[in-house]
């Protein structure tokens, strides 16, 4: 009997340690890349990003936080000056925009042709506008802003230099809800609750001056950096 219990003891080490030898660990080894996009994106623009991937050895999904910025056209200036502040026509008129935003995408590898590294890409987005209006002339100054949710997709493939950094070319497409739509003490709201609307203007109107994302191809190219 005392010499089945040895054996049973001897047999249940053994296991314990070849499961140990051949169990995959719960987290591999987490590798992390950078690196930065530039071209069309509603205009010019571009990013930058961070990518942590092989972080658990049962999900092939890497995650990518990126920061972008866009150089847009604000809008119609006459039609923004009056839904947002007056009637007035004095003055040259003159604009500018630009887009911060913040993207969260979930990678996940893909065969596409005969590259070796193609992701697709998929996630939820943040942006902030800012359309900035001028007319020269007549003392009047005003920004319009709108902070939106989004969500986008897109492809991207990585061609190598060298074991460290890869070109990659990216295409994508992104959808931004509507959002308030703020300027000098005025605001219009998707859902109605307008504060101080001009005359009988409704978000509709302010929607169709302001060029707040809505819609966005991206077509991008840059540099990716392994560590």
């Amino acid at each position: 009997m005392q010499r089945i219990v040895y054996i049973a003891l001897i047999l249940s080490l053994f296991s314990k340690i070849n499961f140990a030898q051949t169990a995959p660990a719960l987290f591999a080894h987490p590798k992390v890349s950078a690196g930065f996009l530039l071209g069309y994106t509603d205009n010019i623009g571009g990013n930058v990003y961070g990518t942590v991937s092989d972080y658990s050895y049962d999900l092939p999904l890497s995650i990518r936080f990126s920061l972008g910025y866009t150089v847009t056209d604000a809008g119609k200036p006459l039609d923004a000056r009056r839904i947002f502040i007056n009637d007035a026509t004095n003055g040259t008129p003159e604009e500018s925009g630009y887009i911060w935003e913040f993207r969260l995408d979930f990678t996940y590898p893909i065969k596409f042709l005969s590259l070796n590294k193609t992701n697709f890409l998929i996630g939820p987005r943040y942006s902030m506008f800012t359309g900035n209006f001028k007319f020269i002339g007549g003392n009047e100054f005003f920004d319009i802003t709108a902070d939106q949710w989004g969500v986008g997709t897109g492809v991207e493939t990585h061609l190598g230099i060298s074991p460290s950094m890869s070109f990659v070319a990216a295409a994508g497409f992104d959808y931004y809800f509507q959002s308030k739509l703020a300027g000098h003490d005025t605001a219009y709201s998707p859902d109605g609750q307008n504060v101080n609307p001009r005359k009988d203007y409704s978000y509709k109107d302010a929607d169709d001056a302001v060029n707040q994302p809505k819609f966005e191809f991206r077509i991008m190219g840059g540099l990716n950096f392994n560590f």
